[in-house]
């Protein structure tokens, strides 16, 4: 199969993360690493540690994670020369200023200027060249040369003093201040307290001590995890330890609906290919989650990323959802008429079993579904429990 990606897609309490959870399971025991970047509510933590894989968990008091961290990379560009050096290089730069705008997209929820992002990478060069070995560049550093910028920022932003770059450039400045003074203080402002080990089972970067904060919060932590996981994969790869990836992506909308453009910033971290080993699951409640982030060019990118996944697993969903899915992996009338069925009625609580419950659609292209009933194993209803609805009941009727 040449596209790997899957996008799982169906109404709350069907059991995506189940069916997630069940692939995560059989693809380890088969010799995959599974790559968890950015588990919003700790859904598959006690699964990780049950596969002996590592969690790092990240929030106020807990880990840091540094967004200009090259992670492995930075020692596969230490065993490399030429071409290979530069392109590398190039490769950790780009991953690095791509989210560092991002992150200043985030915080003030409006797009960065063309000049921001000019001085944003010449100050991020200028970082990285006064570091030492073994070192990475943190966001205050960066802060430090915008604040006393040198002569080539001066002529970015087309000032003849430092004073009046500072006025003009004060936005940038008071954006990237609140980044290691804000609501987001201690989280992306030092150096990552997590290490890289593709060795292990699986590896899971839990952000579920920030799904209380702000919106902007949790984008930052989701984006800054999936950038970091690339990072371990590409660098791992890079060194002679590839390992095929299973690369999970829950609730994925919450980091790209807190601002214009962060649907291409991440696309660039998240697109994944066969070539490079990889199965990755992108997982979703609706469509409409993609329709509501901020503009038209946002919502036509992110229908574009639903639709590059090779292989869809839509659980119970209504006619609405159906219509939108049907675009972009066409369904015949028995598979709509199947997943229809599935659906809860208006009428269901939640809290109660979902009629749909276990019960999905494997599609792939044009080639017709695979409707498919997932039955849990006892040790698998407790690995896998993210509510009571898989639990049996007792006691009596």
């Amino acid at each position: 199969m040449s596209n790997t990606g899957m996008w799982i897609q169906g109404q709350p309490g069907i059991g995506k993360s189940t069916i997630v959870k069940r692939l995560m399971t059989g693809l380890v025991a088969f010799g995959f690493t599974a790559v968890v970047p950015g588990d919003v509510k700790g859904e598959y933590t006690r699964l990780v540690e049950h596969l002996d894989g590592r969690v790092w968990r990240i929030g106020r008091g807990l880990h840091s994670l540094n967004p200009l961290d090259a992670g492995p990379l930075r020692a596969a560009l230490a065993q490399t020369s030429g071409d290979e050096h530069a392109r590398l290089a190039e490769t950790i730069r780009a991953r690095r200023l791509s989210l560092l705008e991002a992150l200043v997209v985030i915080v003030r929820r409006a797009e960065i200027s063309v000049t921001e992002r000019r001085l944003l990478g010449a100050a991020l060069d200028l970082c990285v060249d006064g570091t030492t070995v073994g070192e990475e560049p943190i966001i205050p550093d960066v802060v430090r040369i915008l604040v006393s910028p040198p002569a080539l920022l001066l002529d970015i932003a087309a000032c003849d003093s430092k004073l009046a770059f500072r006025r003009d450039a004060r936005d940038l400045v008071n954006t990237l201040e609140l980044l290691c003074a804000g609501a987001i203080r201690g989280l992306f402002d030092r150096p990552s307290s997590i290490t890289a080990d593709l060795d292990t089972p699986a590896l899971s970067l839990d952000i579920s001590a920030l799904d209380d904060d702000e919106d902007e919060v949790v984008a930052a932590a989701m984006l800054s995890s999936w950038a970091w996981a690339a990072a371990v994969i590409d660098g791992s790869a890079a060194t002679g330890r590839h390992r095929n990836i299973f690369r999970i992506q829950d609730e994925l909308w919450r980091a790209l609906r807190v601002a214009p453009g962060l649907v291409e910033r991440s696309d660039r971290v998240t697109r994944l290919g066969r070539h490079r080993g990889e199965i990755s699951a992108q997982v979703t409640h609706s469509l409409d989650d993609l329709e509501a982030l901020p503009t038209e060019a946002d919502r036509a990118k992110a229908r574009g990323m639903a639709q590059r996944n090779g292989v869809m697993v839509l659980g119970g969903m209504a006619d609405k959802e159906l219509a939108a899915i049907n675009e972009i992996s066409p369904l015949t009338a028995a598979e709509a008429a199947m997943v229809r069925a599935w659906a809860a009625p208006p009428t269901w609580m939640t809290g109660s079993t979902h009629p749909g419950r276990g019960r999905y659609l494997i599609k792939s292209g044009e080639r017709m579904g695979l409707p498919v009933a997932l039955s849990l194993m006892p040790s698998e209803r407790d690995l896998y429990n993210t509510d009571t609805a898989w639990q049996p009941r007792t006691g009596h009727a």
